[in-house]
Parts: C-alpha cells; structure tokens; sequence
C-alpha cells in the first residue's frame, strides 16, 4: 500500500490510521511524509525508514486479491482510499 503526498508541503501523519475492510487499522506514530514523497505501508516486520513503514504483523492485512484500504487524519476524517481487485476500479479517488 503506498501513500503519497502530492503537495509539496510535508504533510505529518502521526495519529492518522489506515485500515481495512475488516477493521484491521495500522496508526502512524510520529511520522512526517515530505513533500511529493511516497511511503510504503506494508504488513510484515521490517524496520521503519522515512520510505518504508512496517505493521509488525505476521499475518498480511492486505491480500493481492481484491481489498480496500482507507486513509483517515487524525481527526478521524476521511481522507483518501484505494481498492483493488473485484471492484472493478483500481486505484479509484474518491473526492
């Protein structure tokens, strides 16, 4: 799952939550996103640089399938999300 701040404002995501459909949530902890930078969420164990952030679960939340993901701030608005697979809309925005 990858993130991307398209302003050229750094953006800081600490307390903003991604989660799935299953209401599995990964939180940002004290994490800044640069200006037109991208971040990779991903599931397993890893360790967390300014482009990769790991969940520290064994299990993966995500599968290639077909899922969604929503991005939520930390006033827990919507922010953005991202699906794949059987929905037939790849990457769709909604605004």
């Amino acid at each position: 799952m990858e993130i991307t701040n398209n302003s050229r404002h750094g953006v800081d995501l600490d307390g903003w939550s991604l989660s799935d459909e299953d209401g599995r949530t990964y939180t940002f902890d004290h994490y800044r996103l640069a200006g037109r930078a991208t971040v990779r969420v991903h599931t397993g164990i890893g360790l967390d640089t300014r482009r990769d952030v790991y969940q520290d679960r064994p299990n993966y939340v995500w599968d290639n399938r077909s899922g969604t993901a929503t991005l939520r701030n930390d006033h827990r608005r919507f922010v953005d999300d991202a699906s794949w697979g059987r929905h037939g809309h790849h990457g769709h925005h909604q605004r």
